[in-house]
């Protein structure tokens, strides 16, 4: 392979300054509750309202105020989300088996109980991912959703409140409890919970740096989605792809923030050259968001030159990327042969902003090579897989001489003598093996 472009070097994201930071918000919110919310959030936001609960008359405020076109837009994109959820909810199956004469085994799923969804609200107030994180685990069956977001701030600089589409977003999707909070101090005070709210089991949702990290060290006293870094997308192109929307999609989620990166990967020097010409005229011309983007594009931008269909699939699976999409002649063969990435977008019409958006799959994503190990929020994520069994004295003769011998064998020899005792009570001689 060959790098046409290559990424700058990269510092470390999350630096001791901000581990630091973390902790001794998280510290002080758990020792002093309301008070420590309420300093971080003027501190941090200017934000110190008589409660940070959101009310139904804000509720409603914020339902008149958006339009009746994007309403509908957003319970389209509602309805996807949901209705894939339920299809993925669908392969979680409850079953009960006799796998040994008087042996039964089972399998159960069991909703979590309680969590707190974290929508971004920065530079981008992104209230689609509201629906990933409120509607999925909604769909799952949790009982109890809070979900929590940053007040946007006016034309002055003034916060007022929750960003209306998202707000209006957040209720629809069925949440049950709305903070207009922000940061670390919103997933600790989910977390550990303060007057005004009970704690959760689970914090799911993306953020910043500082978010990303509160969920690290939270991770425990509650369980979390994933550690989300800055987005990424990479794209496998061939000579059957355009290289116009090539750098449009790359430029597309570039604009998320200057650490993003953007990755091409293709069998086609025709190709990455007239792409890497095309960034440079969208970025010199029109493209909307050319200041944060073209900066992405510039640090951690990269066009791969590979040989063929094999070595662009070894090379992306090395790059692991959170979005891939595939614009080549057979998207199919390569929906076979990759094995690392967050999701996959088949064929020139698949857009990372369908996904991001309405189309029905979730776009909370691992990132930074994650997708090695896991995939990205789903349904299952928001739902525990337990199990259980059911023993007969039949099937304590089919067990027990084995459980009691590796008992034995490992020393722990009061595992063995509660399989002896039972194994002496349905009349088989005790002690030794089957």
């Amino acid at each position: 392979m060959e790098y046409l472009k290559r990424a700058e070097p990269v510092g470390e994201q999350v630096t001791q300054g901000i581990k630091d930071t973390v902790s001794k918000i998280l510290l002080d919110v758990e020792k002093e509750g309301l008070a420590a919310i309420r300093r971080y959030s003027e501190q941090l936001d200017g934000w110190n309202p008589e409660s940070f609960v959101v009310g139904e008359e804000e509720i409603k405020k914020a339902a008149d105020s958006v339009d009746d076109e994007l309403k509908g837009h957003i319970e389209f994109a509602k309805e996807q989300v949901e209705n894939f959820a339920r299809l993925q909810k669908a392969t979680l199956v409850n079953f009960e088996k006799e796998t040994l004469p008087g042996v039964v085994l089972g399998q159960k799923q069991i909703p979590v109980n309680a969590v707190g969804s974290y929508t971004p609200s920065g530079l981008y107030p992104m209230f689609a991912s509201s629906i990933m994180t409120v509607s999925v685990p909604k769909v799952a069956g949790v009982s109890r959703v809070v979900a929590a977001a940053a007040p946007r701030k006016d034309e002055n600089g003034k916060p007022y409140g929750i960003y209306e589409p998202m707000l209006y977003t957040m209720a629809t999707s069925g949440a049950d409890q709305i903070l207009c909070l922000g940061g670390v101090q919103a997933l600790a005070a989910v977390s550990f919970g303060y007057e005004e709210v009970e704690p959760v089991d689970m914090i799911v949702g993306a953020g910043n740096a500082y978010v990303a990290e509160a969920k690290r060290q939270l991770f425990g006293t509650v369980g979390i989605d994933l550690l989300a870094g800055p987005t990424e997308i990479a794209i496998i192109a061939d000579d059957s792809a355009d290289p116009h929307l090539l750098a449009a999609d790359l430029l597309g989620q570039a604009e998320h923030g200057p650490t993003s990166p953007a990755v091409l990967i293709t069998s086609s020097r025709e190709v990455a050259e007239e792409t890497l010409r095309e960034v440079d005229r969208w970025i010199e011309g029109d493209w909307p968001t050319k200041e944060i983007a073209g900066k992405a594009w510039r640090d951690l931008g990269e066009v791969i030159v590979c040989e063929d269909d094999e070595e662009m699939v070894r090379v992306s699976d090395e790059v692991a990327t959170e979005h891939l999409e595939i614009q080549t002649r057979d998207p199919g063969w390569f929906l076979d042969h990759l094995t690392n990435y967050g999701s996959l977008f088949l064929s020139e019409h698949s857009t990372v902003a369908y996904s991001d958006k309405a189309i029905g799959t979730n776009h909370v994503l691992p990132t930074n090579k994650t997708s090695r190990y896991t995939g990205g929020l789903w349904v299952g994520k928001f739902t525990k897989t337990v199990t259980y069994q059911k023993v007969t004295a039949e099937g304590t003769d089919q067990v027990a001489p084995s459980a009691g011998a590796i008992a034995e064998g490992e020393l722990m020899l009061g595992h063995a003598l509660t399989c002896r005792i039972r194994e002496e009570r349905t009349g088989r001689p005790t002690g030794g093996g089957r």
